[in-house]
This record gives C-alpha cells, sequence and structure tokens, in this order.
C-alpha cells in the first residue's frame, strides 16, 4: 500500500447532488423529525404565524418551523445562547437535516433568530407549548389529576455593579463616592470604596429603589446557590403522574410564591383545557406544593374550589388567631387533614423528585440558569419552547428509551438468543446494540462439541 499524500485541493465546476458525501445523520433527531412531520408541525406553526407577515411582497424570512426547530436545539444540546445555536447547528449535517435546510441554504445567524422572536408575539409561542401538551395528551401523557407546583430562579442578563437610582439614575458607584467625599475622603479609590460599602450600616438593596437600566424587568434576588444577583423566577406546573410541564410561567424574581400562584395555576388551567383534562369543582384535581405557597388568603382563595390544596405547613409556635375568619379556618384545616393520608406523603415525595428533576433538566442541563436575552415577556418566549423541548423529551423516551440525543447515545443493550443449528447442536449469541440501532458486537458462543 503507498503512502497517501495530501495534494491542493481543486474545485469542481459541476457536483451532483447524488455525489456529495451524506451523513448517516443522528438517529434521535431522525426519529423526533418524523414525530413532527406527522404531526404537521410545520404547517401549524405557519398558519399560526401568517398574520404577522406580508400577505404578498416582502423580504425573505425565516421559516417558523425552522425557528422553533433551533429553539428546539438548545434544548436537546444545552447551548445557552443563539450565537452558540447557530455555531452548533452549522458544524453539523444531522441538525441541518433537522432544521430542513437545503444544500445551498445556510443556517440563520443569531440576529435573525432575534428578529424572529421579536416579530411573534409570547401568546404564539404559548400555542405552540400547548400543542407539544396536545401530542403528549394523545399518547396518555397528560393525566390532569396530580398537578405539583415550584419555583428557581435564573440569572440575568445584567450585572448588579451596573444598577441605577429609580427615578434620579444615580449609579451605586456614584453613590459610594459621595459617601466617601463626606467621610472626608476627597479622592476614594476603589479599594477605599470597596472598604466603605462593606463596613457601612444599613447596607442593603431594595428593588424599590434600584433598578437595572439593561433589563428593567430583572430583580435582585438570591439565588438558588446562595448568591445575590439580578434574577428572573420560572415557576413550573407538573403533572405529577408522568411528568408533563403543564405550564411554565416566567415572574418577576421579587414576588413571593404565594403571588405568582394564581397566574401559574390559571395557565395550568388553560393548558389542560386544551387536551380535554382541566380540573373542574366536580372532579378536582389535587395541587401539591412545598411551604412557601401556605398563606391563608391561598388556601381560602382555592377552598372548594378546581384544585384540592395539599399544601405543606410550617411550623409555627403558640396558637392560630383567626378573629371571626371561619372560612380561612376551614381551608386552612381541610388542608392540613389532607396533609396527613399516605396520599399525601406519596405525592410530596413524587413532587421533590419529578418536579426538582425538570428545572435541573431545564435549567442546568439544558443552559438556561442563566440567560443573555433581555425582558421577561422576551427570556419567556424562549423558554416556554425551552420546556416544549423538555416535553417532546418525554415523547422521545417513551418510542425510543431516551429524552436527549446525549442519553440516547450512551444507551447500550445487550441481548442473549439461542438457535438450533442444522445438525441439532445448539448456539448461543449475545448481541450488543448501541444508542444508533445498529448492532455493534455479536459473538457466537458455540459449545464445545466434546462436551
Amino acid at each position: 500500500m503507498a503512502l497517501g499524500r495530501q495534494r491542493d485541493r481543486q474545485s469542481e465546476m459541476l457536483v451532483a447532488w447524488s455525489e456529495m458525501p451524506r451523513s448517516p445523520g443522528h438517529a434521535f433527531y431522525d426519529r423526533l423529525q418524523v414525530e413532527l412531520v406527522a404531526a404537521g408541525f410545520d404547517g401549524f406553526v405557519e398558519g399560526l404565524c401568517a398574520a404577522h407577515y406580508a400577505e404578498r411582497r416582502g423580504r425573505p424570512s425565516l421559516p417558523p418551523g425552522r425557528y422553533f426547530r433551533m429553539l428546539l436545539v438548545g434544548y436537546f444540546e444545552g447551548i445557552d445562547s443563539e450565537r452558540g445555536l447557530e455555531w452548533r447547528c452549522a458544524d453539523s449535517l444531522s441538525l441541518r437535516e433537522f432544521l430542513r435546510l437545503g444544500e445551498r441554504e445556510r443556517v440563520p445567524d443569531h440576529s435573525w433568530l432575534s428578529r424572529t422572536r421579536s416579530r411573534l408575539p409570547l401568546e404564539l409561542h404559548d400555542a405552540v407549548f400547548t400543542w407539544v401538551l396536545q401530542r403528549l395528551a394523545e399518547r396518555g401523557l397528560v393525566k390532569g389529576e396530580r398537578i405539583g407546583v415550584d419555583a428557581s430562579t435564573m440569572e440575568a442578563n445584567a450585572a448588579l455593579r451596573g444598577i441605577v437610582r429609580r427615578g434620579s439614575g444615580e449609579g451605586y458607584r456614584e453613590m459610594l463616592t459621595c459617601m466617601a467625599r463626606e467621610s472626608g475622603i476627597d479622592t476614594p479609590t476603589a479599594d477605599d470604596l470597596i472598604r466603605l460599602d462593606r463596613t457601612r450600616k444599613g447596607k442593603k438593596l431594595s428593588n424599590t429603589e434600584w433598578e437595572s437600566p439593561t433589563d428593567p424587568d430583572a430583580r435582585i434576588a438570591r439565588l438558588k446557590d446562595g448568591r445575590t444577583r439580578l434574577a428572573h423566577k420560572p415557576e413550573h406546573a407538573v403533572d405529577l403522574d408522568t411528568g408533563a410541564v403543564v405550564a411554565a410561567e416566567m415572574h418577576a424574581a421579587d414576588r413571593g410564591d404565594t403571588a405568582t400562584l394564581p397566574d401559574t395555576l390559571a395557565s395550568a388551567a388553560r393548558h389542560l383545557d386544551a387536551v380535554d383534562a382541566a380540573p373542574s369543582i366536580e372532579a378536582p384535581a389535587e395541587l401539591v406544593a412545598d411551604k412557601g405557597y401556605h398563606s391563608r388568603a391561598t388556601l381560602k382563595a382555592l377552598d372548594d374550589g378546581p384544585w384540592k390544596t395539599r399544601i405543606a405547613e410550617p411550623k409555627r409556635d403558640g396558637f392560630l388567631r383567626w378573629h371571626g375568619d371561619d372560612a380561612a379556618r376551614r381551608a386552612v384545616v381541610n388542608n392540613r387533614t389532607r396533609l396527613l393520608s399516605g396520599v399525601a406523603r406519596a405525592a410530596f415525595r413524587l413532587r421533590a423528585e419529578i418536579v426538582e428533576r425538570c428545572f435541573a433538566l431545564a435549567l442546568d442541563r439544558g443552559g438556561m440558569r442563566r440567560t443573555w436575552l433581555r425582558g421577561r415577556d422576551n427570556i419567556h418566549k424562549r423558554y416556554l419552547i425551552h420546556v416544549a423541548g423538555y416535553n417532546l423529551g418525554l415523547i422521545m423516551r417513551l418510542l425510543t428509551g431516551a429524552g436527549t440525543p446525549r442519553a440516547f447515545q450512551d444507551r447500550l443493550s445487550a441481548c442473549l438468543a439461542a438457535v438450533i443449528l442444522p445438525n441439532g447442536s445448539p448456539m448461543m449469541l449475545l448481541i450488543v446494540v448501541a444508542g444508533d440501532q445498529t448492532p455493534a458486537i455479536a459473538i457466537s458462543l458455540e459449545p464445545d462439541p466434546l462436551d
């Protein structure tokens, strides 16, 4: 065999499409593509988006099906930025096939994604999220009988050092400089300002006093890892029987759990109604939440309604005083009684496992723990499709045994088969199958004829 040498390349004048090298493709995306095409995904989203584009003539735009597919890739590949989405899709022939790009079409860049997202309203993204829920309901993955609610935090694309006072626009560093001059330091250095900020009394950042000029919707809050940053608050309503997320809302980070719960429950009821699983007074659904959602006003509003509360009650010293509010007393006692059953303990175990898992997959593994977008509605648009990708992963787990491409590739199975040869002797076959469903190893274990 002669040594192969790299020579200068000469471009071909004409290359047929059949002669170009083809990628074998990723079996996960190929199977997901089959599901989306069979359900009419492209026709559905094009019908929704038609009202937001010119009827006859206009500049070329990004097809809606391709736009939403790229956002789904962001979840499946764990990519946080849209510039990273562009690079990943351009580097992969499998993802080009998933985006249904022609041989001469280029991958849409990040500015095209931003322009399309700004054109399409939040309600349209919510309609796509509902469409995915309907596909889950067709496979029995939406029950609507037990709903777990919980919230997390998402770091905003804004820095605390850049906050300013509401109204006056005075920056935080300017405030420290004025305080240093008042204390006798005429030309304070950066170390002087840090020392002054660390030792001053009454040090506190209030959302009513400070805001971010780059992202006014971001709020000062403590993240799950203990850091204090500008953040947003995603809140999920999850079907505890199947793991499907039936509502994914984005709230201000400084709003308490009891304040955001009504909006999340209203969104969950609307989505469940679209799949004919909405709770009612005659057939209420169980609402399972931790003690952060427990309050008299919340339980009083939900009592005798479509939600049967199982909200953990915090421990308190002393006796509760009701001041004649019998309705609140009845709601708190009814909720406390429902917490004593074995059904409640099983529901809280499911909530701790399933709801936290969906946050870990959507935020940590999915790359959305820190957002690079600004504006709550703008972030909510992408987050809805991000969580829709998580729901599509439930369908893929039902069909292929894996909910993400990486889990599909890592999956390995083996089977042992026995075959009777024509001479009457048995032969054992050990077949190892990798995630792409192609035999990786086939070993024949034929017994010794002398045995």
